[in-house]
């Protein structure tokens, strides 16, 4: 029952209306806490006053619990999350309570290992101080401790690198021979080969230059060869398959001329058998001797063609002789040199020949596997207009078939066709098959091995990388180089220069007339071959030269006319050539032009100054008695007085009595006066003198390089 001394509430309209609301008689001991609601003060003998009722209803259910909830605002909520977040705020130390560890955190370095800067081949100073983390002026400061004078640019190689990062505590791993070693996975083949087959030789035909190589050559496949090489000089190498006694075998053709010393030392490297091509009315010469030092250092078996035995002049008893000196001793003779006497001409002994070279291989028992991936070597290279980049390649093992990718050095593709020395299409070419092929991505360098991949990616990875790594080596070579040589240039007033721009028919071509001119150049003119590529000189070629104030060298090629146009508007200079001692000869003596003449005194007469007078006009005259030679006005005269050079200067006057002269001979008397010399004495001598100026030539070493100059002309 509720009690009567409760005040009444009355709801209106589910409010409660505090008008009726009466408080209750106050109570003695009334205490006042924090938890009660608002509380009604008593004083003694006071009327009961009336309290201020709750105001809410939650006022009433906190009144009965005898606890007051606590009523949280929402942006009271946010201002104090957002006070907790603040940077500044202070926290507590949390207590350590009794009995238990206290745990430090420890600071500790990276591990070593960790502290590893990844290399490729090279690096420049400013990319070693990023990937060390410190500034570009401590790496060079370093660097300056071990005596070296350095940039940011400046080009470091891995020993140097290394040498610095240690300084920082740091090591240098060189990750270029890792990814090589990484992608070269991709290209060898694991494991045996299956079976290995018999193969054809590759046989390499060499000598001297206008011996007979290419006649016999033509004479063995019986179809001319020689009638479409520039003055019967074989410019680049040829590879033939010819088919003999139902057996195949594949030839090269490698140049005579010694400025193609490259190109046969890579024909070398590549046959199984050279047949060394000896002129019986010639002899051995200078190339000859190369070619077998070639032969010996591939470890390759020599066969000796005896050739133009047909002549009257042939001497074959003096060949033999000279093979034996140089340790080619015939089997006549006791020795195992297997020689062939032939003439290219009248077929004489190409039977003999041929058995004598299918008789060899049978001894050498070659043989490949076929069921593999492809390996060759690049034997010539060159860019076709129509076709593109154009390759021979001679295949030493497995199988090359249409649709494979491959890589050779810096370039990489997939095969699209196949063409054999007779201009028939293949499908597929087994091992020592020369083949041209198309598809390749630009012109491989001449002896690049070639190799084929399952993998197109594969391959265009490697021959990206070999770019790469190709680029830094020349960038960390060049930059090597100019940077010591600099001072040295500057003190010697500096390097004359002759630039060209070679473009040449093929890649061999290119590297032969490289090589060649490169030989000319000396250490006060300098020859730089800034661009060097195959196939036809174009605007862009033109645009080079111009802006290189150079010379465009065109080697069995032509320019296009919008190019011919271009360089007569721009005044380049284009030169075209179809034979390469013509190269070497221009170039040498437009080389001798830039070199500084030797300049030389020449002596021209003597005079004795035997009086002095005083002229107030002209000064002091020096009346002298030509001793001997003649004396010239405004020639180089200088005064020589007890053995010692008083004077250097010119002679400003000559007069023979009365009269100006222009010179007085011997055993004439004559007045001079001195310009600018005005203490001449009786007693001194006057020399007169002029310098000439000699033009100078090249070494000899740099002139031998066309020694066969007079025999090639002869045929042209």
């Amino acid at each position: 029952a509720r009690r009567e001394d409760e005040p009444q509430q009355v709801r209106v309209l589910g409010r409660i209306d505090l008008k009726k609301a009466v408080a209750p008689p106050p109570r003695p001991a009334t205490r006042r806490t924090p938890e009660s609601p608002a509380t009604v003060r008593t004083q003694p003998d006071a009327t009961p006053a009336v309290t201020e009722a709750p105001k809410s209803k939650e006022n009433e259910f906190a009144k009965k619990s005898g606890k007051k909830r606590k009523v949280i605002k929402k942006t009271d909520m946010l201002e104090t999350l957002e006070r907790d977040r603040r940077p500044g705020k202070l926290r507590r130390k949390k207590r350590a309570l009794p009995g238990k560890e206290q745990h430090h955190t420890e600071i500790t370095t990276p591990k070593a290992s960790k502290r590893v800067v990844k290399i490729s081949e090279a690096i420049t100073v400013g990319d070693l101080a990023r990937a060390i983390g410190v500034k570009f002026g401590e790496v060079i400061k370093k660097l300056m401790d071990m005596g070296m004078m350095a940039t940011v640019n400046q080009v470091l190689d891995v020993d140097t690198a290394t040498l610095v990062a240690a300084e920082f505590d740091y090591t240098v791993e060189n990750v270029a021979l890792n990814v090589e070693s990484l992608l070269e996975v991709g290209i060898e083949d694991e494991g045996e080969p299956e079976e290995r087959r018999s193969r054809p030789p590759v046989v390499t035909i060499m000598g001297h230059v206008d011996h007979g190589k290419t006649s016999l050559l033509d004479a063995i496949r019986e179809a001319n060869v020689t009638a479409g090489e520039a003055g019967g000089i074989t410019q680049h190498i040829g590879a033939y398959s010819v088919q003999v006694a139902e057996r195949r075998v594949t030839f090269l053709d490698t140049p005579g001329h010694e400025a193609f010393t490259a190109m046969r030392a890579r024909g070398a490297k590549v046959t199984d058998l050279v047949v060394l091509v000896v002129a019986a009315d010639d002899g051995i010469m200078p190339q000859t001797q190369e070619a077998i030092d070639h032969a010996r250092a591939a470890e390759v078996p020599i066969i000796v063609a005896v050739n133009k035995i047909d002549k009257p002049e042939a001497d074959l008893e003096r060949v033999t002789r000279e093979l034996g000196n140089f340790g080619l001793a015939p089997e006549e003779w006791g020795g195992d040199t297997i020689v062939v006497p032939v003439s290219a001409k009248t077929r004489q002994g190409i039977p003999q020949l041929l058995e004598m070279l299918l008789l060899q291989s049978d001894v050498l028992e070659l043989t490949a596997g076929t069921d593999r991936r492809a390996r060759g070597t690049i034997v010539e290279a060159k860019l076709d207009r129509g076709r593109g980049p154009v390759a021979t390649v001679l295949v030493q093992e497995g199988t090359l078939k249409v649709g494979d990718a491959f890589v050779c050095g810096l370039e990489y593709g997939r095969i699209r066709a196949m063409i054999d020395d007779q201009g028939r299409k293949l499908d597929q070419a087994g091992p020592s098959t020369p083949v041209e092929i198309l598809g390749l991505t630009g012109v491989p360098a001449a002896g690049d091995t070639f190799v084929a991949v399952a993998d197109e990616a594969k391959a265009r990875q490697v021959a990206e990388h070999r770019r790469t790594k190709q680029r830094e080596s020349e960038l960390a070579t060049t930059s090597k180089v100019s940077l010591e040589d600099l001072y040295l240039q500057i003190q010697a007033g500096g390097v004359k220069e002759l630039k060209l721009v070679l473009k040449a028919d093929v890649q061999g071509s290119v590297e032969a007339i490289r090589d060649a001119l490169t030989r000319l150049g000396t250490d006060e003119v300098k020859l730089t071959v800034i661009h060097a590529s195959v196939g036809g000189i174009t605007e862009s070629d033109v645009l080079l030269a111009a802006a290189s104030n150079a010379i465009v060298i065109g080697f069995s090629v032509r320019p296009e006319s919008k190019a011919a146009d271009l360089a007569s508007r721009e005044g380049v200079d284009i030169r075209l050539y179809n034979i390469i001692y013509e190269v070497v000869s221009d170039i040498r003596d437009a080389l001798e032009g830039l070199l500084e003449p030797t300049l030389r005194e020449r002596t021209l007469g003597r005079a004795e100054v035997r009086q002095v007078f005083s002229v107030p006009s002209a000064g002091k005259i020096a009346g002298c008695f030509v001793v001997d030679g003649k004396i010239q006005r405004g020639a180089k005269a200088r005064v020589v007085r007890d053995h010692v050079v008083v004077h250097d200067g010119k002679i400003d006057t000559l007069r023979r009595f009365k009269d100006d002269a222009r010179e007085v001979a011997a055993g004439y008397e004559c007045g001079l006066s001195l310009e600018n010399f005005q203490d001449v004495k009786e007693g001194d001598i006057v020399e007169v003198y002029d310098i000439e100026s000699i033009a100078r030539q090249l070494a000899p070493s740099s002139r031998s390089i066309a020694g066969g100059q007079t025999q090639v002309e002869r045929r042209v």
